[in-house]
């Protein structure tokens, strides 16, 4: 009887010490500074660009949290030619595209008057994969060398809000930073104005789906 009493009296306990896990999905915008300033408004008249994607995110006890994310930057520019810090467009126009996949940890804050806000930080590694294609005609695109692709890892890391809008749905906003150091700046006008890091400051936007 009394084995019966303590094995009953230790599953309840052994329920509330468990770990509580939830596994949510999100789709996120992205509006990013780019470091590489002068090279972006030279081939692309702009020096900010959006990524779209989305990802996968686990949270323990509804704080410590890891996500894995994927997204995509795409845009059309012109080949240039730089001399003295001048840059004069070369009428070649072409489609780069930068590819980040990240994997975060961080934790999530609790404030006791506010509990359907909840702050939180992250940081991490990412893998990302840069390509440059002429659009031009065939003829044109095979008389020079205009394709170029890289692939480097960085580090990546976010600051921000979540706002729970329903149980099962969320918004976050926050502040991201990325560092890609090397995967520019061998040649072309990166090279011209000495800029080799393809990340920068942007603001993230996120439509959360799960608890």
């Amino acid at each position: 009887m009394l084995a019966a009493i303590l094995v009953a009296g230790a599953a309840p306990a052994a329920a509330q010490s468990a770990p509580s896990v939830d596994v949510r999905g999100f789709f996120a915008f992205t509006e990013q500074a780019f470091s590489a300033r002068n090279t972006f408004n030279a081939v692309f008249g702009k020096s900010s660009g959006e990524f779209l994607g989305g990802g996968v995110q686990v949270v323990i006890r509804d704080s410590f949290f890891g996500e894995v994310s994927g997204s995509q930057f795409e845009e059309t520019g012109t080949r240039v030619a730089v001399a003295n810090g001048e840059a004069f467009p070369l009428g070649i126009p072409l489609k780069a595209t930068l590819t980040p996949v990240e994997l975060t940890g961080g934790y999530r804050f609790h404030l006791k008057q506010l509990e359907w806000l909840r702050p939180y930080a992250d940081a991490g590694v990412g893998w990302y994969s840069y390509k440059e294609t002429c659009t031009a005609a065939a003829a044109t695109c095979s008389a020079i060398d205009a394709d170029a692709s890289a692939k480097h890892n960085g580090f990546v890391m976010h600051g921000g809000v979540e706002l729970r809008l329903h149980r099962w749905v969320g918004v976050s906003a926050d502040i991201q930073y990325t560092h890609i150091p090397g995967i520019i700046g061998t040649d072309g006008a990166s090279k011209a104005f000495n800029e080799s890091d393809l990340g920068g400051v942007g603001g993230c936007f996120r439509v959360i789906v799960g608890r």
